[in-house]
């Protein structure tokens, strides 16, 4: 992985411009401006928006203030899918930048979970965390770090850290040099146009044959839709 440093580092660093409006129907003492901020695609909406209910907040009187939700072009956002993958599924065609409304009442019970701390982001990230190493090392790599361990890794993505996730991550995404590889790839495939929120499946690194596999035999295997026949 450190050959990879530079392009895990353009990764880390991804930014959508994003433009922030209240809600019309939101009861206001004085006109809401819109915020702007460059949102990282690899956090969580509710990780980086402190400043956005701060903004709007101001303009609002308390007693019309409970908890706050996003949604996009009448699509509300899942707090728990990362800010990169949200835009990729619901706005990447869109001009920059991205318009998010902002709504502080009638929150969508049906489409979204609550989140009222960052305690819920810290613990469904870790899950995914604990979900890909039991797949790739049989949890063995998650298991020998410590507590400590655990919560660097945790500041290092709430705080936008890469030197300090990285210096953590790196042992998930490492093997032996004994080992033949991961046991298994871990991966979702998200569509935008299906019902199915995500595609996941078991699928080695390695063929019975000992070739390895690409990204193309992974997505001929799940979803050969996405891959023309030639």
């Amino acid at each position: 992985m450190t050959d990879d440093k530079d392009v895990l580092r353009d990764v880390w660093f991804g930014r959508i411009p994003t433009c922030f409006t209240l809600y019309q129907d939101e009861i206001t003492e004085r006109e809401a401006e819109p915020y702007y901020l460059l949102l990282p695609r690899i956090s969580y909406l509710t990780l980086v928006t402190d400043k956005v209910k701060k903004h709007f907040q101001k303009v609002m009187r308390q007693e019309e203030v409970s908890e706050i939700w996003f949604e996009y072009e009448g699509t509300p956002l899942k707090w728990h899918y990362p800010i990169g993958l949200l835009f990729d599924l619901h706005a990447s065609n869109t001009a920059l930048p991205w318009s998010i409304t902002v709504h502080f009442k009638n929150f969508p019970e049906k489409d979204l979970l609550h989140c009222h701390s960052k305690d819920v982001i810290e613990a469904h990230f870790m899950a995914c965390i604990k979900e890909a190493d039991a797949l790739k090392h049989k949890s063995q790599v998650i298991n020998e770090m410590q507590k400590k361990d655990h919560k660097q890794l945790w500041m290092g993505l709430q705080n936008d850290k890469f030197e300090q996730f990285w210096a953590i991550n790196r042992k998930l995404m490492e093997y032996p040099p004994e080992d033949s590889g991961f046991r298994y790839i871990p991966f979702r495939i998200y569509q935008a146009t299906t019902e199915r929120p995500f595609i996941q499946k078991l699928f080695r690194p390695v063929a019975s044959g000992g070739q390895l596999h690409t990204l193309g035999d992974l997505l001929k295997d799940v979803c050969p839709s996405a891959v023309s026949p030639e």
